[in-house]
């Protein structure tokens, strides 16, 4: 019985660490297109809360990696990152990738997913 209530805390510490995980991303993301719309930092209320929201991003990305290993955190940080920004840039901004491009996307997407497959505990 003791198995199962270890197994049901493991898969809500894991649970837990990916909303922290996609939370950090999505922070990140908004920080992305702030620092976009800052313009070199020339509208500087952009920049800073830029500045600002990428710490945040990375206090949530601290909280996660005490419930998933570092290398599934952070590429999984990185691709809501990449696909954030670039759904983002694309409506924000009109930004589009070439073919090349998405392709690059798609492998970073097919990382994060062997890097999930391969996790083990340590």
């Amino acid at each position: 019985m003791e198995s199962l209530s270890t197994l049901s805390s493991l898969s809500s510490a894991n649970f837990m660490g990916f909303v922290l995980v996609a939370l950090a991303a999505l922070i990140d993301v908004i920080a992305n297109l702030l620092l976009k719309q800052s313009n070199g930092f020339q509208k500087k209320l952009y920049g800073i809360s830029a500045i600002f929201l990428v710490l945040l991003a990375f206090y949530l990305l601290r909280l996660a990696l005490k419930h998933m290993p570092l290398a599934v955190a952070y590429s999984s940080w990185g691709a809501i990152g990449i696909i954030g920004t670039l759904i983002g840039g694309r409506i924000l901004f009109g930004e589009r990738l070439n073919a090349i491009g998405y392709i690059g996307v798609v492998c970073v997407l097919c990382a994060v997913v062997l890097l999930k497959m391969g996790e083990i505990d340590g």
